[in-house]
């Protein structure tokens, strides 16, 4: 099964490094949250990847063919013009890169693959987006219900304290936030079967929006509760937060030897 991840965006929330790189190429641990992300696919034995570039996706392409030289040590022999390669190692991936356009929106990124996808169900997930939901039992809900979609749902749990207040404006309660007390958003990890591309359209698609929409209508979207890790990296804070679990050892991440 193919793996496409989103890596289009201007990462605007996130500026002070998206102006060098696109924001899937950011470093968590001197990688990019993207290797992160298909690390974990590849750990559950999914390693055919297509990913939906779009701004600076000229960096993906580069670090890509360059693998070698990010992953091995390097002598080079600057009088004979000779480069040898050290203890180098390989991924078992094949990796599709498809310039999807500029300013193309995510159901647009979508649709413009489809001739790489064929006629089969896929994955889908966001290029800045780490978690440890389970692929295997995501793949077996989404086998099971026989719909068109399923996306990995998590809980965006409140920052703040919460507050209980009456009408008239008198706190009754105050308390620590608690798991339960966020909302359930789309985490990203999709499963996907081909009928999607019939509520996809043109660039100025967005995934999130009328085709979510659609499908939810139509009966065809389903939810995997994830209740376990999931972080996504829009801001300086949560890239200093994954950058401190994977230094420390705790990444949850990290499947892999």
């Amino acid at each position: 099964m193919k793996v496409c991840i989103l890596a289009g965006g201007f990462g605007t929330r996130i500026s002070e490094e998206s102006h060098l790189k696109p924001k899937p190429m950011i470093e968590i641990g001197e990688m990019p949250i993207l290797w992160h992300i298909m690390k974990y696919y590849a750990s559950y034995g999914f390693n055919e990847f297509i990913i939906l570039a779009g701004y600076k996706q000229y960096v993906i392409k580069e670090f890509f063919a360059n693998y070698f030289l990010h992953n091995a040590d390097i002598t080079f022999d600057l009088s004979n013009n000779q480069m040898e390669v050290h203890n180098h190692f390989s991924e078992d991936w094949k990796v599709t890169i498809v310039d999807t356009g500029l300013n193309t929106m995510t159901g647009g990124r979508v649709k413009r693959v489809q001739k790489f996808i064929g006629d089969e169900p896929f994955m889908l997930t966001y290029g800045d987006g780490l978690s440890d939901v389970d692929l295997d039992g995501l793949l077996r809900f989404h086998e099971s219900h026989g719909k068109i979609a399923t996306i990995t749902t998590v809980n965006l749990a409140q920052q703040k304290g919460v507050l209980d207040m009456g009408e008239d404006g008198r706190i009754k309660a105050f308390r620590e936030k608690a798991d339960e007390d966020g909302a359930i958003i789309n985490g990203g990890f999709m499963v996907l079967n081909p009928g999607v591309f019939d509520y996809l359209y043109g660039d100025d698609c967005v995934l999130e929006q009328e085709p979510m929409h659609k499908l939810a209508e139509d009966g065809e979207l389903m939810g995997f509760y994830h209740p376990g890790f999931w972080q996504c990296m829009d801001t300086q804070r949560e890239k200093k937060l994954l950058e401190e679990l994977w230094q420390s050892g705790r990444a949850p991440w990290k499947r892999w030897e």
